[in-house]
């Protein structure tokens, strides 16, 4: 169900309209008749990471850190792209 509301019964009636949401409810806040906000509960859509979830399916190269063979650096350095 939706409940509307103006902005002065939405600032008059803040935490009871929170009480609403948290049961369920939609809360729209009208100005003038148009609404102009939309209240309602937090949905969190991701879970927390786990550590070590992934171990053994990334791998990093022993060269990792070393410079660039030069050809790859001079496609680079010859680039128009900037």
């Amino acid at each position: 169900m939706t409940i509307t509301v103006n902005v002065a019964q939405a600032t008059a009636k803040f935490s009871e309209l929170l009480s609403q949401v948290l049961l369920g409810e939609e809360v729209v806040i009208a100005e003038q008749g148009i609404p102009v906000a939309r209240l309602v509960a937090f949905t969190n859509i991701s879970s927390p990471r786990i550590p070590g979830l992934d171990k053994g399916k990334v791998f990093i190269a022993p060269d990792f850190n070393e410079p660039l063979p030069e050809e790859i650096l001079s496609d680079f350095e010859n680039s128009n792209l900037v």
